[in-house]
């Protein structure tokens, strides 16, 4: 429990200080268990009310319960809930499963183009009203200067080299190669105007802290993580056509933990359901240098 305290007390610090330090910022849900323990931790840090709008980017071939989840949260916790499409790629069929393109070019598209052209305000976003719980068009098309995001150093290569407050140009593109160093938990929040800020405050979490600490929190997840009596589960979440579950028996979250701590999973990676994945030959690094979550 003093593990997990820790954990906390550093996100719910880096959360406090983004909004200190930036202007304009949003906070990726991807209704997954890693950006659904950021968005608690958000709720703790500003006591019940977090002050900037959560961003889902929606390729349109999420898993429906993934949607509803998101919906149905957004409204009991009255989030500033806003998603995200490429529309045109959406309406032209310029996808995977409808056969004309590569899983990748597909990222590229539905996440990657979407999630930088909703950032930046250029493509339409659509909020929530409260009122009829239906989504709008939002009229507010100012730029995101900066993006809370729910990522773990542990769950990807890439995602290992990031830093917690991680700079990328206008157009979210990220140099790998030119990156602040970030020593004894100095953080460097000052950069030059212009600067699109990744933040993330999860980089030290690993899979086991975040189940750990849905358990201790009573976190509400998405049921697809459970086994649902066909000895299958998931264990990352993405859109359907390119996502596969694990064989598990897990039906809760204390057999998700004990499985965890049995080294089960312990030569196979967390992603390994998803298929674009190994397409981009077993990394991400191609997608997230441009803009990808």
């Amino acid at each position: 429990m003093e593990h997990l305290d820790r954990l906390e007390s550093k996100s719910i610090y880096i959360l406090r200080e983004a909004y200190s330090e930036f202007k304009n910022l949003c906070m990726l849900w991807s209704i997954g268990k890693d950006s659904t323990v950021l968005l608690w931790l958000a709720r703790k840090a500003f006591f019940g009310h977090i002050p900037f709008p959560l961003l889902h980017i929606d390729t349109n071939y999420k898993i429906p319960e993934m949607i509803e989840h998101r919906d149905k949260l957004a409204l009991k916790w009255k989030l500033d809930m806003i998603y995200g499409q490429n529309m045109e790629a959406l309406d032209k069929k310029q996808t995977f499963p409808d056969g004309n393109t590569t899983r990748i070019q597909c990222c590229k598209r539905l996440k990657t183009e979407a999630l930088v052209n909703t950032l930046n305000g250029t493509w339409s976003r659509y909020r929530i009203n409260h009122e009829t719980g239906k989504y709008e068009i939002d009229k507010n098309t100012e730029p995101f200067t900066g993006a809370i995001l729910g990522i773990r150093a542990d769950e990807e290569g890439s995602r290992s080299k990031e830093r917690y407050f991680s700079p990328r140009n206008k157009k979210s593109n990220w140099d790998l190669g030119n990156q602040p160093p970030e020593f004894w938990d100095q953080f460097n929040t000052d950069f030059a105007h212009g600067t699109h800020v990744r933040i993330h405050p999860l980089l030290d979490w690993t899979e086991l802290d975040i189940w750990e600490y849905i358990k201790r929190e009573n976190i509400p997840i998405v049921s697809l993580y459970f086994n649902q009596g066909e000895g299958k589960r998931y264990r990352s979440l993405g859109c359907y056509p390119c996502t596969k579950p694990v064989e598990s028996n897990a039906k809760n979250i204390d057999e998700i933990i004990e499985e965890l701590k049995t080294g089960k999973f312990s030569n196979i990676a967390e992603r390994s359901g998803r298929e674009q994945d190994k397409e981009d030959g077993g990394g991400l690094e191609e997608l997230r240098t441009g803009g990808y979550m």
